[in-house]
């Protein structure tokens, strides 16, 4: 059983720091592994003081990529801060895990930003096709939901401008 939940660690967590695999569980359709942060502190989203002082935790389950035609979900143990600063409006803040999870999110890094790259592909209703097939099913909304959260792609600076002659002959420049 450690040599699985060293491999599940490995294959998971290979891009993830500070994250420690405690158990795993197989069935037929469902990989399940309960993951914890291992972060001493954490920073305040609101005033970015960091603080070590845990108020206490609560399990989060994000889906990840399937693996050998099941899902895969991580039962990550989070922990709740409670922020050193007095006059800061937030009260507790709760740790992310770079790379692993956001604010809120159901699913974990990679599984959003295959979604998105499927997303940004196929769009709408053949990329829902394409995402259940390999077993992440999800809908066409989602997936343009995804493609518009992303960042705008960089635009260079055009290195010449062109006059259209036909524009210039009839008097619209």
């Amino acid at each position: 059983m450690d040599e699985v939940r060293r491999q599940l660690e490995e294959l998971l967590f290979s891009s993830v720091e500070d994250v420690v695999v405690k158990s795993v569980e197989v069935t037929e359709t469902v990989v399940r592994g309960e993951a914890q942060s291992t972060v001493r502190l954490a920073a305040c989203p609101g005033c970015g003081c960091r603080s070590g002082r845990i108020h206490g935790s609560y399990l989060r389950f994000p889906r990840d990529l399937p693996a050998a035609g099941k899902f895969v979900v991580v039962a990550l143990r989070v922990r709740r801060f409670v922020c050193a600063e007095e006059s800061c409006p937030r009260r507790t803040l709760v740790e992310q895990v770079p790379g692993l999870t956001r604010r809120f999110g159901r699913r974990t890094e990679r599984l959003r930003s295959t979604l998105a790259s499927v997303g940004l592909a196929l769009a709408g209703r053949a990329g829902a096709r394409m995402a259940a097939i390999f077993g992440a099913p999800v809908s066409r909304n989602t997936l343009l939901r995804l493609v518009t959260s992303l960042p705008e792609p960089p635009i260079a600076a055009p290195r010449v401008v062109g006059v259209d002659e036909y524009a210039q002959r009839r008097g619209r420049i």
